[in-house]
């Protein structure tokens, strides 16, 4: 069967693998669509802390049943597939959060993922989505990104809200930030993003990352700030900054993440009794939470999937878009 493997940071090639086989108490199944994200771009250049080569990648991941084994899925059932693949035991398990299990294995990260003709998957991180297209199951697992982050900040109609990075992973948290009824605007520094932010969502403004976003954010908050930022840039200079537009006594969630050290002021912080946390993966919840918003017709899919390609394609289709962004929002591969 085929296989997209990057081989080294840089080096991606496709090759013959022998068909994958259905281990014992799992279910055999098809990937039919592979969302490709901000990891993928980020493990093909070698800026992914996680992650050991070679790695087939691919996590976001609309499948179809081959063998259900002993489950009830039936063949041919399309499924989402939630990738964080958790021990169940750990302390963080045992607190009822899998997404930071000690021992996680993320499909395509920690163990290969979709992209490839056959992957062998627990029953239970398979999840059903009547009525949902297979383009729709492929977008749950990078919404319900966004849809955690909004939860862990516990975002309500009442908060000025600013999301900082105009990519598919900040657009999630747009989408359920605005749900609540938050104010919400968006931050970035390509003017063709914050555009697109303004055609898709209903948001109160965007704010251009440029020299002048000081002023901007005083601008848009009468001087206060915002009551809870998310980060979902993937650059370390644009989190620390994120820590100056952060109203007195609000939120700052990290939903991305980097390498390397992160820096405040600790007087500041201290100053506005800010709280700050990580957001990390997703939990069932939130897999659900995606599933129902987009059945109620909260989620304009065909507007949030942008490029399409092959595994064959992908070749050089993910290279280049990990770096010529106009008009990509969400890429996926079709799977033969």
């Amino acid at each position: 069967m085929d296989a997209l493997i990057c081989n080294a940071p840089g080096e991606l090639a496709l090759v013959q693998r022998p068909k994958a086989t259905r281990a014992a108490g799992e279910v055999l199944v098809k990937p039919r669509r592979v969302g490709i994200c901000g990891t993928d771009y980020h493990i093909y250049e070698g800026k992914h802390p996680f992650l050991n080569y070679p790695r087939v990648m691919g996590h976001e991941l609309a499948v179809e049943v081959v063998e259900p084994g002993d489950s009830d899925f039936k063949p041919g059932e399309i499924l989402v597939v939630n990738p964080y693949l958790s021990c169940g035991t750990c302390v963080a398990c045992r607190r009822g959060k899998p997404n930071c299990c000690t021992r996680i294995a993320v499909l395509g990260v920690h163990r290969d993922g979709g992209m490839t003709g056959l992957i062998s998957l627990p029953p239970q991180n398979l999840v059903r989505a009547e009525g949902l297209s297979v383009d729709a199951c492929a977008t749950v697992e990078f919404l319900a990104i966004g849809a955690h982050a909004v939860s862990r900040a516990a975002v309500d109609s009442t908060d000025r809200v600013l999301v900082i990075g105009a990519g598919p992973i900040g657009f999630g948290a747009v989408l359920f930030a605005s749900i609540t009824g938050a104010k919400v605007t968006v931050m970035d520094r390509d003017a063709e993003r914050l555009a697109a932010a303004t055609q898709i969502f209903n948001i109160a403004g965007t704010i251009m990352a440029d020299d002048k976003v000081d002023a901007s954010v005083a601008a848009a908050t009468d001087g206060e700030g915002f009551d809870v930022v998310f980060d979902a840039t993937g650059n370390q200079a644009s989190i620390q900054k994120g820590f100056d537009f952060v109203a007195h006594g609000g939120r700052y969630a990290l939903v991305s993440v980097v390498k390397g050290d992160i820096t405040f002021v600790d007087s500041d912080f201290h100053r506005k009794e800010m709280t700050i946390f990580g957001s990390r993966n997703a939990l069932s919840a939130d897999f659900e939470r995606v599933i129902a918003a987009i059945r109620a017709g909260q989620v304009p899919i065909d507007r949030l999937i942008t490029h399409r390609t092959t595994l064959a394609g992908a070749v050089q289709d993910l290279p280049r878009w990990a770096h010529e962004k106009s008009g990509l929002i969400k890429a996926v591969i079709e799977v033969s």
